[in-house]
Formats: structure tokens, sequence, C-alpha cells
């Protein structure tokens, strides 16, 4: 019977021994082979993910950048390859050329007015629209922007960004190609559709008057003008030629038949509406300011009013006083 029991105390012994051993190494052992959280390996597996994205991102920011444009950026605007040309500017259509006159006192008055404007907020691009068709935008755009030159020896741009029917290069009597719509298409650089008035070929005071105008004629935009108004070559344009001008004048088609100005009017600071006088319904006007809504309007041009103002002959004006 000793001999038995002796046996059972060893077995227990050794049992108690074993499950001792166990217990003290069993959550080492559970550590290292449980599984990882469902959870925690998803999340592992998406910051990995986001690394790699951002990696691959990073990469394609850095190989992807538009060359056109990379290559306008890099070169800039060299006013010295500007091209002088022979212009022939139409006279009757151009008022602002005259040394007095009602006409070219209402172009000064607007002239102060944008002055003003440009003293509350900065101000140099300005878009010339209007509701409809021949309410007269490139009218005004060339007179302002001929009357804003003659100020303070002002350097001025103008743009015909109507590539529809662009009529800007027959007021100054000057070549309509190559222009806006061949730089946007990436057919022309930046010097090459700019040209100013070869001084020899202008006549009496024009010759004088012009020669801080710049002009980018509308080029042949044809059935693309939609599609070249809404390239960002154009907000390249106006950056590029920003350092080098005190105002740039951009005459553009009208609102409500097509989209082209209220593309080119997102990279201008001001939109200035042009109304017709005995024309322009006031429901056209609403909707032409409807449409550029997004965009700084800065008012409307009251055009082609016949009565004259009350006010020129009783205070005459001097135009040598510029």
């Amino acid at each position: 019977m000793s001999r038995i029991y002796e046996a059972l105390q060893k077995a227990e012994s050794e049992r108690k021994l074993e499950r001792h051993e166990r217990e003290s190494f069993a959550p080492e052992q559970v550590a290292d082979d449980s599984p990882i959280p469902a959870r925690t390996a998803s999340a592992v597996a998406e910051e990995y993910d986001s690394a790699s994205m951002q990696t691959m991102t990073s990469r394609l920011a850095e190989t992807f950048e538009p060359s056109p444009l990379t290559h306008d950026r890099a070169s800039g605007l060299n006013v010295d390859k500007i091209a002088r040309q022979p212009w022939s500017p139409v006279l009757s259509q151009l008022p602002a050329l005259l040394d007095r006159g009602p006409s070219v006192e209402q172009f000064r008055s607007l002239r102060s007015r944008i002055y003003e404007l440009r003293d509350i907020s900065p101000l140099k691009s300005i878009l010339v629209s209007s509701g409809l068709p021949q309410e007269g935008k490139s009218f005004i755009s060339a007179n302002l922007a001929i009357s804003l030159a003659r100020h303070k020896n002002s350097k001025v741009l103008l743009i015909d960004g109507d590539m529809r029917r662009y009529t800007a290069h027959e007021i100054l009597g000057c070549e309509s190609q190559p222009g806006l719509a061949e730089y946007l298409a990436g057919k022309a650089s930046i010097e090459e559709v700019m040209q100013r008035a070869d001084a020899a070929d202008a006549n009496g005071s024009a010759k004088f008057h012009l020669t801080n105008l710049t002009f980018i004629p509308g080029g042949n935009g044809g059935d693309k003008a939609a599609d070249l108004s809404g390239n960002p070559r154009f907000g390249e344009l106006i950056k590029l030629a920003e350092p080098h001008f005190d105002w740039i004048i951009v005459d553009s088609s009208p609102v409500l038949p097509v989209s082209d100005a209220v593309n080119l009017a997102r990279s201008c600071d001001g939109v200035l509406l042009v109304a017709r006088g005995g024309v322009t319904k006031f429901p056209v006007a609403q909707r032409a300011a409807s449409e550029l809504k997004a965009s700084n309007i800065l008012g409307f041009v009251l055009n082609a009013v016949e009565d004259k103002p009350q006010v020129g002959d009783y205070y005459g004006y001097n135009a040598n006083k510029e």
C-alpha cells in the first residue's frame, strides 16, 4: 500500500508542477500565436495604401505639369519682341482720340470712375460685355483703352476676346490674325499675337495717342470659341501681361447668346456691362448681370445716348491737361 500511495503522490506532484509551468508560460504563447485583429490589420493596410497614394500623387504632380503653360511661365513676356504694324484707326469710331468734345469728356468721366474703384480694391483687368450684340461693346472697349492710355502715359493692353465676331481690329485699322484664338490654341506665342502701332503710319494726333496702346486681335476661333474661352491659357496670358501694363481691357462677346464672356471673366478683376440707350431692355440688362453674378460687376455704361450733356458747353475742357 505504501508504495502505491507514494506513486500516487509522486504523480500528483508531477501534474501540479506541469500545470504550474503551463500557466506560467501561457500568456506569452497566446500573444505570439494570436492573429492581428481585423480592424488593426485594415487600419495598417489603409495607412500603407494612403502612404503609397501620397507618394504616387506627389510623383504625378511632379510629372504631369501641363507643358505649354510651364513653358509660358518660364519664358515670360518679352515686350521688346512685340511687332509694330501699320494701323489706320477709324477716327469716327474713336472719339477718345480727339482733343475735346462731349464724347471725349464722357470717356474721361468713365476713366475717373474706374480710378475711383481701383482706390477701393485692386483693379487692373476689366472685361467689357453686354447682354446682346450691337450694344457697343467694342466701341466702349477701344475708347476706354485709349482714354486710359492717354492718362499719365499709362501702358494699356486691349484684347479682342470676341473670337466669333471680332471687330476691334476694324476700329483700329490693323490685322486680325494671329490673335487670341491662335494663342489659346497653342499655335502662337504671346509676343506673336501682340502688336503696336507703327508711329510712322498713324495719322495726326492718333500717332501720339496710340503710342502706349498694345493690341491682341481676336484671331479666328470659329466654332471652337467656347472651348478656347475656357482654356486656362487665358488666365496665364493675363498673369504674364499684368507686370508690363497698367490696364488690361478685354472686349468680349455678349453674355446671353454664348458663354464665352463668362469664361473669360473668371480671369479678370472686374466686368463692365454696356447697355444701348433706347434699345437695351431692362430685363435683358438684368439677365446679363445675373449671368455674371460670380464676377465683380463694376457697373453699366449707357451707350448711344442722343441727349448731349448739359454741363460741357458751360465749363469747357482743355485736352492738353491730361
